[in-house]
């Protein structure tokens, strides 16, 4: 009888342990901790952060791991603890909007949103909770109200912007090529980000009398009909803004502007990575340090978001990719000579998937 007794328990309890088990394995997103692992609950603080990117493209992903990173380090070094979630909505509205949903559940003290389109989403969700929101990666958080000014954002958002100097892109493509004639703009006219820029460059061309022509699409397909099109088109130079929806299409259409010939000025250094002639713009690593020094600014040291400025770079730097300047006919130190007036510098790559990827 009491053999069969410990064997009841034993049974109970490996049952205990096997629930426990299944329910642990239930969680969809990831959950990382940065800081201090052994430092007891009486001497380390724990912040509960969830980070909601909006779609798996080079530069996004590159905010989001200098942001651990960064956090991980700030924790260490002031014995704290971020316990990050972090998830991507692959630029699904439900899928950003549960996600968004989750975090708020899950009692956040924070939650940060990658690209514009997180950023509003986490702007609606809330209005009523007044949970705080750093924002990264948003060009223009005045137009797109996410702020009402970048000095004093005045409310519970603020953040880091990749702002655009679209005039000092074009004049990247007449430094490299003064005969351009036509020149082409690819961008989704669904992406916030694309909206001022376009208008930008739209103006710099047309004050200086030249030819342009516009092409969008909203998925890869139809971003690859738009290169084609653009192509068919004879433009001279291809201008794309920081546009997520085109970022994720580069690697499918670099190939058809280089067989074409025609250099492909963009928005951000990823684009040169994927592929594109140049990539213009800020360093999206140091953008994903400074959003996780906000992050920390915010926790714990008890800031009020509506009172941190929102805060922009230099995107002077010009990023070349070698092979593709060779693949369509150009010199790279004649290009490097005719940008480093125009440029705090000029940084050379070469094709990948990822910026991890050059590393091994």
């Amino acid at each position: 009888m009491k053999t069969n007794c410990i064997m009841k328990r034993l049974a109970a309890a490996a049952a205990a342990m096997a629930m426990l088990a299944s329910l642990t394995a239930c969680g969809s997103s990831s959950t990382t901790t940065s800081g201090s692992s052994t430092a007891s609950s009486d001497t380390s603080k724990t912040y509960k952060v969830g980070i909601c990117n909006y779609v798996d493209d080079a530069s996004l992903n590159q905010i989001v791991d200098s942001l651990e990173a960064q956090l991980e380090e700030i924790g260490k070094e002031n014995n704290v603890t971020f316990a990050v979630s972090y998830d991507n909505s692959n630029a699904d509205a439900n899928v950003m909007n549960q996600i968004i949903a989750d975090f708020i559940a899950d009692d956040v003290d924070l939650m940060v949103g990658v690209a514009t389109p997180v950023a509003v989403a986490m702007q609606a969700a809330t209005e009523d909770n007044q949970i705080p929101v750093v924002f990264s990666a948003v060009t223009d958080p005045v137009g797109a109200e996410l702020v009402e000014s970048l000095e004093a954002p005045g409310a519970n958002l603020t953040g880091t912007s990749d702002y655009l100097d679209t005039a000092s892109i074009m004049n990247l493509i007449f430094a490299a090529n003064p005969d351009a004639k036509k020149i082409g703009l690819l961008y989704d006219q669904g992406q916030d980000s694309s909206t001022a820029a376009i208008a930008s460059a739209k103006e710099y061309l047309e004050k200086n009398n030249i030819e342009y022509v516009e092409r969008t699409g909203t998925t890869n397909d139809e971003v690859a009909l738009a290169a084609d099109a653009l192509i068919a088109d004879g433009v001279d130079a291809v201008f794309t803004p920081t546009d997520n929806t085109i970022m994720t299409a580069e690697l499918g259409i670099y190939e058809k502007f280089i067989e074409a010939k025609i250099p492909h000025y963009t928005g951000a250094d990823s684009f040169a990575l994927n592929g594109a002639f140049v990539g213009y713009g800020v360093d999206y690593a140091n953008l994903g340090v400074e959003t996780a020094n906000m992050v920390a600014d915010i926790l714990m040291n008890d800031k009020n978001p509506a009172e941190v400025a929102v805060e922009t770079f230099d995107n002077g730097t010009a990023t070349v990719n070698t092979e593709t300047c060779e693949a369509i006919g150009f010199d790279f130190e004649t290009v490097k000579s005719a940008f480093e007036p125009l440029c705090t510098q000029v940084k050379e790559i070469t094709t990948a998937e990822e910026f991890s990827d050059l590393e091994e």
